[in-house]
Formats: structure tokens, sequence, C-alpha cells
């Protein structure tokens, strides 16, 4: 029988597996809550007017306010659909398929709190967040190629587009600090 410390390393993978690539049924929250991510990063990493502290603060209340808002339209939208009221067990069902969109911030956020703690400088906490970021969004371009048994020339088209949608974003950010 395995002890509980020879199962931290297995808590560590699948917790990592999870941060940058979610669940195979929540793709789409994970790309969406990236992107969301990085324009933040993006925005927010401007010459300095704002420090680490107040970048993490602004990402993660941003991505999960727009959570919120994700999973209220979702929750109004089944609703009309289905002619039925809300129930507390379908958006708690909505926010839990949708929380995908707030893992995504978890690693970038991770990194930008890192700097806030001084272990690197902040810009150092931007770049590896943005890193982060774009590690998800080709793992999200794989993930959906093996699922359309794509070619190998299909594969890697399809994860270039995925990391030049990062790269967009990523460019965006030098523009404006440049």
């Amino acid at each position: 029988m395995a002890s509980a410390v020879d199962s931290h390393p297995h808590r560590l993978v699948t917790f990592l597996r999870h941060a940058f690539s979610g669940s195979r049924d929540r793709i789409a929250g994970t790309i969406y809550g990236t992107i969301l991510v990085m324009a933040v990063l993006a925005a927010g990493a401007d010459n300095g007017t704002i420090d680490a502290w107040e970048l993490d603060v602004l990402m993660i209340s941003t991505i999960v306010v727009l959570w919120i808002a994700h999973v209220y339209a979702h929750a109004i939208a089944d609703s009309v659909t289905s002619g039925e009221p809300l129930r507390r067990r379908a958006v708690t069902g909505i926010g839990r398929r949708e929380s995908s969109i707030v893992r995504a911030g978890v690693l970038p956020g991770l990194a930008v709190f890192l700097a806030v703690l001084g272990v690197y400088s902040e810009s150092t906490g931007v770049t590896i967040a943005l890193g982060a970021c774009m590690i998800t969004l080709g793992i999200q371009g794989l993930r959906y190629a093996r699922a359309a048994r794509l070619s190998v020339l299909s594969t890697s088209l399809f994860v270039i587009l995925n990391l030049a949608l990062g790269l967009l974003i990523v460019s965006l950010k030098v523009w404006l600090t440049g």
C-alpha cells in the first residue's frame, strides 16, 4: 500500500497536467481563460505603472468576474431554452463545468505572485506567466489535433495557429510597453 508521501508527486503531476491542459471536456474554457489572462498581462504590464501585486489582483479579479458573467449567461440561456426557472444545482453545475476559465489563471497567477514575493523580478514573473500561457495554448492545439486525428502537417499548422494567437497578444504587450 502506498504511503501519503508516495502520492504527493502524483498529485503535483496531476495538478500541473490540469493547470496546463485542463480536462478534455473543458478545452474551450481553458483556451478562453488563457487568452483572457494573456490579454490582462499584456495590458497591465505597461512600463511598470502597475506593480506585480496589482497586476496579479487585476488578473485574478478579471478572470473571476468574467467567469461569473459566463456562468450567469449560460444559466440564463439554459433556463430560457428549457423553459424552466433557474435552479441552484444547474447553476452550480455550469460553474463547475466552466471552472477551467478560472483554472487557466492559476499558473500565470502563481508566476506573478512569486515576483510579488521577490523570488524574481516583476518582468520575469510576467514573462514566465506569458510562457505558461503559450505552453497551455500549444497543448490545446495538440489536444484538438489528436481528437481530430489530423496529419502531422495539419497538427503542426494548428499548433502554430494557436501559438500565433498567443504571440499576437504578446506582441500587443511589447507594442504597448515598447
